[in-house]
């Protein structure tokens, strides 16, 4: 049988408070992962210096991302499980396709303005937005957009149906529903597996946003050139701090996610009683 489709409003909120909850608790280990990432090295690029900076955008950014992602994500989710069928992974996978197509449109802005801050060549919002309009105009937010979708969606189309499938077979396994704790370790799982996958798109990505001489160019290229001069373990810098990001804020995310849901999916359940 169908399982229930979340409301709009439910499946809005509950990503915004998800998306909030994890960046702001794990941006030390994001600030860390990008600094080992950039072309410069890890020292130049701040070190373990504050590790904070670049905090307010990723704020801005991660609710409104994430709830996109989410209400983009639960409504194709339902409109593809007749297509392909209720457990489909092909269904988890179109719907978190279109999930981050929609939700880059907002995270792509804020991240080109967070990770330069982070490398230090900002050190406020108001100066990073500011830097990026005269230097780069209004296509600059977008800087590396392709690259993100073509890493997120690889991240997503490993994650989704894995973490759909571990908690389908944990509920069946214990013959009811998980709690919010259970599909939260799921998340934690899928996404750490899912972070070691794509560390190379990622790697491309953060050298794209951060470059202010145009050395990089699209994803394939930059590839290329980092493979070419620095050989292929440059590709998988940051990988430990990303796996670590990514597993432990995916519990939290997913966590936060599937609680906000369950209670505001309660909530709406007790207003149509009345």
């Amino acid at each position: 049988m169908p399982t229930k489709e979340p409301s709009f409003k439910t499946s809005l909120l509950s990503g915004a408070v998800a998306g909030v909850m994890v960046d702001v608790s794990m941006y030390p280990i994001d600030t860390i992962k990008t600094r080992l990432q950039s072309a410069e090295g890890f020292v130049k690029a701040g070190g373990f210096k504050g590790v904070y900076r670049g905090i307010g955008a990723a704020a801005i950014g991660s609710g409104p991302g994430s709830a996109f992602f989410f209400t983009a994500y639960e409504q194709s989710k339902h409109r593809l499980q007749p297509i392909f069928g209720q457990d489909s992974p092909y269904a988890h996978m179109g719907a978190a396709a279109i999930g981050e197509v929609v939700a880059c449109v907002v995270r792509v802005p804020t991240e080109n303005v967070k990770q330069k801050m982070q490398v230090g060549l900002y050190k406020s919002v108001k100066e990073g937005v500011n830097g990026i309009m005269k230097t780069q105009g209004f296509k600059g937010f977008y800087t590396g957009y392709l690259t993100t979708v073509a890493r997120e969606i690889p991240f997503s189309f490993i994650q989704f149906p894995m973490w759909e499938r571990m908690k389908k077979e944990w509920a069946l396994e214990q013959g009811a529903p998980l709690a919010a704790w259970q599909g939260a370790l799921c998340g934690s799982i899928s996404g750490a597996i899912s972070a070691a996958a794509t560390t190379p798109l990622d790697v491309c990505k953060t050298r794209l946003m951060v470059d202010t001489v145009g050395k990089y160019s699209g994803m394939l290229g930059t590839m290329s050139m980092i493979y070419k001069e620095e050989g292929w373990r440059a590709l998988f810098l940051g990988i430990q701090p990303r796996v670590m990001w990514i597993g432990i804020g995916g519990f939290v995310f997913f966590g936060a996610y599937e609680k906000t849901k369950e209670v505001l999916g309660g909530m709406e359940d007790d207003a149509a009683d009345l």
